[in-house]
């Protein structure tokens, strides 16, 4: 299968983040919705981050609603030097915290780590769907993911959301957790490393587990 174009991703992200900046500048301005085009676009992916770390979907939910409202009354602290997802992320990053210190942990289901075992089974060609030892290999793939992501720190499975489900550059994830690209590195590693380390005992049982989510062997 043909990677995508680099150049093409950089083109899109580029034209997104005009398109954001002109909805940002009609909100400012008093469009309701405008901010609503926002919110769709960017609804679901801070869904992602905010159950990454809460790991519940009522909470995520929550946190994700009190994190628009935050945004929408804080547009006026956005100058543009940012993209806009970067600084909503980073709204929904200290939101999710919040929550997650004001609460006792809860249960948790599997609904970001989906998106990341799919692509992970597509990269090593088993994408299809209908098959049902295929489908049963991938709820269980996606089940032990979603305990291991549960056990890991709440700063380590918000940087494996940021980059293996959402895709944000190391720039974008510092901006986003207010830390240096070197200390982004340093985390993403060790977050790979422990997350690799939890689902070995997957792995040694014989299980296939495509490469690409054996993070802790991935290059940084």
């Amino acid at each position: 299968m043909a990677k995508e174009n680099p150049d093409l991703d950089t083109q899109r992200r580029a034209e997104q983040r005009a398109i954001d900046l002109e909805l940002v500048d009609r909100a400012k301005d008093g469009d309701r919705r405008a901010f609503g085009r926002l919110v769709e676009t960017y609804q679901r992916r801070v869904y992602a981050l905010a159950y990454g770390i809460l790991r519940n979907r009522e909470d995520a939910w929550d946190a994700a609603q009190e994190a628009f409202v935050k945004a929408y009354k804080s547009l006026d602290k956005f100058e543009g030097n940012a993209s806009f997802y970067t600084w909503m992320y980073r709204i929904t990053y200290n939101v999710a915290i919040d929550h997650l210190r004001s609460r006792s942990r809860k249960e948790v289901s599997d609904l970001p780590e989906s998106k990341m075992v799919d692509e992970a089974l597509r990269r090593a060609g088993h994408g299809g769907k209908g098959d049902p030892d295929k489908e049963t290999h991938r709820r269980e793939l996606k089940a032990v993911l979603s305990r291991a992501m549960s056990r890991l720190s709440e700063k380590h499975r918000a940087i494996i959301v940021l980059r293996e489900i959402e895709g944000l550059s190391y720039e974008e994830m510092a901006e986003v957790l207010d830390i240096s690209k070197g200390t982004v590195m340093s985390r993403l590693f060790h977050a790979r490393k422990n997350l690799q380390t939890l689902m070995q005992p997957y792995v040694d049982a014989g299980d296939d587990v495509p490469a690409s989510l054996k993070l802790a062997k991935q290059t940084i």
